[in-house]
């Protein structure tokens, strides 16, 4: 294998070279950031076709020390000024230069540019294909060869900005293309933009009063994925949280806080043993948020699974009278509407009917899984969810929300705030001239919470329900396009039998050396070997990204998946073609 300095680029030329451009992308995006940006799109077209790698002290900025290039004078009194704006000489200039300092606009918006600048570079960089998904180093070489180090004495702007470009230099571009290695991947531009927009904000979701249109926004959009859930009205409650393993927490904290509300000041000392139970495929959440709240990983029972990865009812009913017979409280069933590896989805009806014979909790983790409510040719696969007590569902998952955005969604309302409340004076007092109900903090575990709400919101404005249908879909078929070229290619095996349930594929490649051997031991693990080496392979040449793992008794094997709605056919071609060449020496 050609080493990654050895001069060798897959697409022709190497990366930054005249040959690696993509004119025809680069300037459509270049016309398109004049039409919004004005003089920034300028300047992107600058970056692009000449300056993109000159470093930011160069030419019109090597003035004298702390004196801004000669500029129009400025005669208007609006602030801030929107007068044109020559470069600004940053090496002499710090933070303490930028506002709120007096007369700092001037200099706080030439920052401001020339840090959207960068962002804008590195947003049109992340869907050409001839630019590396990574830019690869491992970590001692990044230590190495640069100073990260925080110091008492601050760096100049100039240090500052370049500080920015080496950041995005050696960052994975997860809006790449050819990004594949996790659930969450793809770039929107309307959720970047409502990203900085919530940034600038910067306030807290914890009251109207200082978030008046966020909280409002909250409001709306967890109503109307309740909705989509198939709760008469989107009646209920919920919140965004940090992420899907905090939301599936709190599924487990009121399902524990509804069946024993004393354990809220009492403890778990005052109530019985308490017993969850989760399929064997479900994501370690369940059992992190058992260990969290005190009830112990040992109390979270995992149940069987069938060859696709789905929960086999009978199993769970099984383990729950077992319990019961031992003197076990049962509290919480977790079912998974489209698990991490296989992508399944397990039987919910016949889940619900159990939990409901049982009169256990029902919760539906559909972190991965759930955004296919939004696809009227998919959502069959989560019939029944609408009987759940609650639901976990990731929008920054396959809708393509920038991170992070959560949602926990709970069926009976008030309920949450019962748990959750601990009437803290100084936030919510209970005089206030509006109506208290829009006071959400204190039904949350966090104090601080940040808008995560927005994103999503503005995205669903700007695509429409059908928007997201249409996204979702084509993810789907995407996946179904790579398992119908690969399930009957030498070289190829896959893990299980059968159409994908989501975009998940789980494969082994098996290179020409081990396509003649015999089942044996020797050959076990030969092959766990293989998807490592391709996987470093690929990030070293920094050509694509998949992720592999090992589950149960079958080892290393690639888990495709796909939710950058960026990607094509012709990604997936160049996925497996790269795959072969990567490994075809192994």
């Amino acid at each position: 294998m050609a080493s990654p300095g050895s001069g060798f680029w897959p697409f022709g030329a190497e990366e930054g070279s005249a040959a690696a451009e993509t004119p025809g992308t680069a300037r459509a995006w270049c016309q398109v950031a004049q039409k919004f940006t004005g003089g920034i799109g300028n300047k992107l077209c600058a970056l692009l076709y000449g300056d993109a790698e000159k470093p930011v002290e160069t030419s019109a900025r090597a003035a004298a020390p702390g004196v801004a290039e000669p500029r129009p004078t400025c005669t208007c009194d609006k602030k801030p000024c929107g007068c044109q704006k020559a470069d600004v000489n940053y090496a002499f200039l710090h933070s303490t230069d930028l506002l709120p300092t007096c007369n700092g606009e001037i200099t706080t918006m030439s920052f401001l540019q020339d840090v959207v600048d960068i962002l804008l570079q590195y947003v049109v960089k992340s869907f050409d294909r001839s630019t590396k998904v990574i830019d690869f180093h491992y970590p001692n070489e990044l230590l190495q060869e640069y100073n990260w180090e925080l110091a008492d004495q601050p760096q100049t702007l100039e240090e500052i900005l370049l500080n920015c470009r080496t950041t995005l230099k050696y960052a994975i571009k997860t809006g790449h293309p050819r990004y594949f290695n996790q659930l969450s991947t793809g770039l929107d531009m309307v959720g970047l933009a409502a990203d900085w927009l919530t940034s600038a904000a910067n306030t807290n979701m914890f009251t109207y009063e200082i978030a008046p249109v966020f909280v409002l926004l909250e409001y709306v959009t967890l109503r109307k994925m309740r909705e989509m859930v198939g709760w008469p009205g989107g009646c209920g409650d919920g919140i965004f949280s940090p992420g899907g393993a905090i939301s599936n927490m709190y599924a487990m904290l009121i399902a524990r806080f509804k069946m024993f509300p004393e354990v809220k000041e009492k403890g778990m000392a005052a109530i019985p043993r308490l017993v969850a139970f989760t399929s064997e495929h479900s994501h370690f959440s369940v059992k992190k948020g058992a260990a969290a709240l005190g009830i112990g990983t040992d109390s979270v029972i995992l149940i069987r699974c069938d060859e696709r990865g789905k929960m086999i009812p009978s199993d769970l009913e099984r383990r729950i009278v077992e319990a019961k017979q031992k003197g076990f409280v049962p509290f919480l069933v977790s079912a998974t509407a489209g698990t991490t590896v296989y992508g399944a989805f397990d039987p919910l009806i016949a889940i619900a009917d159990i939990c409901k014979k049982y009169k256990v909790w029902m919760h539906v983790d559909g972190a991965w899984g759930g955004g296919l409510l939004m696809s009227r040719k998919h959502k069959w696969k989560l019939n029944g969810i609408e009987r759940a007590n609650s639901v976990t569902w990731n929008p920054h998952k396959m809708m393509g929300v920038p991170l992070q955005c959560s949602a926990l969604l709970v069926r009976e309302e008030g309920l949450m705030q019962s748990c959750n409340q601990m009437h803290a004076s100084y936030l919510f007092q209970q005089d206030k001239h509006y109506d208290l109900s829009y006071d959400t903090g204190d039904k949350a575990l966090q104090c601080g919470r940040h808008v995560d709400v927005f994103k999503l919101w503005l995205m669903w404005r700007a695509k429409g329900t059908t928007g997201f249908e249409a996204q979702i879909d084509k993810c789907l078929e995407l996946a179904e396009y790579l398992y119908n070229k690969i399930k009957n290619r030498e070289g190829y095996e896959m893990v299980f039998d059968g159409k994908p349930q989501h975009t998940n594929v789980c494969f082994w490649y098996i290179p020409p050396s081990l396509r003649g051997m015999e089942d044996s031991e020797e050959r076990t693990s030969r092959l766990m070997k293989v998807a490592p080496v391709i996987k470093a392979r690929m990030m070293e040449y920094g050509t694509t990204m998949v992720s592999y793992q090992p589950l149960g008794d079958k080892v290393n094997f690639f888990r495709m998946v796909i939710s950058n709605p960026a990607a094509t056919h012709q990604d997936i071609d160049f996925l497996i073609d790269e795959i072969e060449r990567l490994g075809q020496d192994l």
